[in-house]
């Protein structure tokens, strides 16, 4: 029998040298994340002091497809660590004139960068650059095509986690995730983070042409109708339908889509007490959602999620390029953030070549 492959995130100690995806990391480094982003998270009015951490570090905001709210959340993150900041949209620039992926990533890293935060509409764009980015050089996926988005799904957790009472246990969650599952990063990354975290129930709600086939594979259940799947729901996350699959061959219309599949003020009637509403953002009013449900009902985190984003990103940061993990502290005398050693070479077992285009 062939030994299981090496995860490429992580180094032989069980630390993270890249994130890429959070399907397949132990549960124990998904609560130390969430752990760090508490500790990170600056209190309601507080001032939000610099910490030296990732002070002399090289951050590239790296994105081939624009996202300003991503962007500016990964900016903030890595600024509020000390670290410096450079942001590049490559897609009008050199990819244009021809250059690869991989000329953009070595002319890059000659440069000095020491975490690249990749956006691209490619499925393995980033486990791509990590299998080929130099030794010491940190890939953090901020989204690649309909594969992965795993700082979303993170940011998602941490925001549930903050209400689920002291305990924080998700092993009574019930959780639906309505909208089109079929081309969303952000779907497959939250199933992955609830089923490692050990959610009691995930839900999947879709219209039939944007529900991939097979997914209960993933340990879902597969809802066709909005109003069965919200029943007794204590978290519903709802995903932006894309504009180009608004109308055509996907939906009819998005008034059909939000008359069946639209969260309403009657549908509210169905969610658990005290549910959660989360939505990635930015949300289509009157499509995904009512607008005054988004931001007048107290039950809506949407702006919450926005906020946890910070703390989440500068956690993920901080592990992969400054503080030492838990791990190291078990097993070994505290370090100095300079002193932590360098990440090891080329990802092992990753993707030779971007899948997928996102449309």
């Amino acid at each position: 029998m062939n030994a299981a492959r090496p995860d490429p995130q992580l180094d032989a100690h069980g630390r993270l040298r890249h994130l890429l995806t959070v399907e397949g990391l132990p549960r124990e480094l998904l609560i130390e994340i969430l752990d760090r982003a508490e500790s990170y998270a600056a209190a309601p009015g507080a001032r939000r002091e610099k910490l030296p951490l990732l002070h002399g570090k090289t951050v590239v905001n790296l994105f081939f497809e624009p996202s300003t709210r991503t962007r500016t959340t990964f900016e903030l993150a890595a600024k509020r660590l000390s670290a410096d900041v450079i942001n590049l949209h490559v897609n009008a620039s050199s990819t244009s004139k021809g250059e690869t992926l991989l000329d953009t990533l070595k002319t890059l890293e000659a440069m000095g960068v020491d975490l690249f935060v990749v956006r691209h509409e490619a499925s393995g764009a980033a486990h791509f650059f990590a299998a080929h980015a130099a030794p010491g050089v940190a890939i953090l996926n901020a989204g690649d095509g309909c594969h992965a988005h795993p700082t979303q799904a993170l940011l998602d957790m941490y925001t549930i986690r903050r209400h689920l009472g002291p305990r924080r246990d998700f092993s009574q969650l019930k959780a639906a995730i309505v909208g089109d599952i079929l081309h969303s990063r952000v779907a497959r990354s939250d199933i992955h983070a609830l089923r490692t975290l050990g959610a009691r129930e995930i839900r999947v709600v879709a219209p039939r042409p944007l529900m991939p086939a097979g997914i209960e594979a993933l340990g879902v259940r597969v809802f066709h109708q909005l109003d069965a799947g919200l029943d007794g729901v204590e978290v519903v996350i709802l995903l932006r339908l894309q504009k180009e699959r608004m109308v055509g061959a996907f939906l009819p219309s998005t008034a059909e889509f939000h008359r069946d599949f639209g969260l309403t003020r009657e549908r509210l009637e169905r969610l658990a007490p005290g549910a959660l509403i989360m939505h990635p953002g930015p949300i289509n009013r009157g499509v995904e959602i009512e607008g005054d449900i988004a931001y007048g009902d107290p039950r809506s985190r949407i702006l919450e999620q926005v906020e946890h984003g910070v703390a989440v990103r500068m956690a993920v940061m901080a592990m992969i390029l400054g503080e030492p993990s838990r791990l190291d502290e078990d097993s070994q005398p505290a370090a100095t953030p300079a002193a932590r050693p360098r990440r090891a070479g080329r990802a092992a077992g990753a993707p030779a070549a971007p899948r997928r285009r996102r449309r």
